[in-house]
């Protein structure tokens, strides 16, 4: 008898309603395979939502974690330890610019400091409004949802405590006459995550970090989902050619473990005065030796190899379904020709692959970063058969 029922009745009656109830109980992982809890089998394909980088119960990371949580687990932010010291200067180290780091648990907590430290600035400078884009997505608590540009999420939580102007993703005329002498600061997402993994036009955002320039308002990167190699990059944005003010981490830089960062570049990593900001339990010494080991194994050129061979695989389907594929690196959508999305995750499940109906037409694929050319090309023989089975 399926253990499953019985999980997702006791599962409901717990719970808040905000997320329904999932459609699979996983009971454990295994590089790029997970199970669930009749022992069903299925190769991931979501990745906790771009999280796991290195798939489930990693050896680097189930040591570097177990070491650590044996060692000391928690100190506060009244004491300094080791671990995100180290997290620190390796984050540094990667984005070849000086910057300074603030270390958070999740990317809402990552974004509300990179909100709060741009305020701190706007203010000082008399600057009164900030910029962002439509359907982009920054987080839910309500200084981040105050950027976020997804009206369904977003205005039922209003009124908001600053002045936002949303303008279209990749239009750089329209940013440019929406960021003025008064604008604080610019949120954008190097690629769309939420909205579909929607990337820019080729320029758009060297434009508009010279709109920031131009007029002194800061730019951030929310880098939530696409950094930490997702794109094939260690940062999407590095890819792009030019570097924000202020950057923000999470999903995949603990590799399952909740962390989160926001770096602030030049005079941005010392707004902060003493007591202006904090976390109990950010970075922590768990998450951060999680980070750590994620970093040491994360290998960008076998992300590019089998980036490429996905793309490659899902371009190559000519299936009625299947509109076209975008996206960068580990982190594409399948863009399909009707509202369907959902039917292709329950189909894709059925078939023992885990996705995401991100959007109704587009479905998100983001595995780990270790997921092998093998794995990728079970999966893209298989995707004729999904879509097949969906379109009925």
């Amino acid at each position: 008898m399926s253990e499953q029922p019985s999980l997702f009745d006791r599962f409901e009656r717990a719970f808040m309603p905000n997320y329904g109830v999932p459609p699979v109980a996983l009971a454990r992982g295994e590089g790029t395979r997970v199970w669930d809890v009749d022992g069903k089998e299925y190769l991931d394909f979501i990745g906790g939502i771009a999280v796991s980088s290195l798939g489930h119960a990693h050896p680097a990371l189930v040591e570097a974690v177990s070491r650590q949580v044996a060692t000391i687990a928690h100190t506060s932010n009244l004491f300094l330890h080791e671990p995100e010291v180290l997290l620190a200067e390796r984050l540094q180290e990667l984005l070849k610019a000086p910057a300074r780091v603030f270390l958070a648990n999740s990317g809402t907590e990552a974004n509300e400091a990179a909100y709060k430290l741009a305020l701190k600035y706007g203010r000082r400078e008399g600057r009164s409004y900030f910029v962002a884009a439509e359907n982009g997505f920054h987080g839910r608590t309500i200084g981040a949802l105050s950027l976020t540009g997804k009206k369904a999420i977003r205005d039922q939580f209003g009124p908001f405590p600053v002045d936002v102007r949303f303008v279209p993703y990749g239009d750089a005329d329209a940013l440019k006459e929406a960021v003025t002498g008064d604008c604080i600061a610019v949120f954008l997402e190097p690629t769309q995550g939420e909205a579909g993994v929607v990337p820019p036009p080729d320029g758009y955002l060297a434009a508009a970090r010279e709109i920031c320039d131009a007029t002194g308002a800061l730019l951030v990167a929310d880098e939530i989902q696409s950094a930490i190699g997702r794109t094939g990059h260690w940062f999407a944005h590095q890819a792009d050619g030019f570097t924000p003010d202020i950057l923000t981490l999470a999903k995949g830089l603990g590799g399952g473990l909740p962390i989160g960062a926001c770096v602030g570049f030049g005079e941005a990593g010392t707004l902060f005065a003493k007591g202006d900001h904090g976390s109990t339990f950010g970075g922590n010494p768990v998450a951060c030796a999680a980070a750590l080991a994620v970093l040491d194994n994360v290998d960008l050129g076998h992300v590019q190899q089998v980036a490429t061979r996905l793309r490659d695989g899902l371009e190559a389907i000519g299936h009625p379904l299947l509109k076209g594929v975008r996206g960068r690196g580990l982190w594409l959508a399948a863009v399909l020709t009707e509202p369907v999305s959902g039917r292709v995750q329950d189909a894709a499940a059925g078939a023992g692959f885990l996705v995401n109906a991100l959007q109704p037409d587009a479905v998100r694929l983001a595995p780990p970063l270790v997921v092998t050319e093998a794995e990728i090309d079970a999966f893209v023989s298989a995707f004729p058969a999904i879509l097949t089975e969906a379109a009925r």
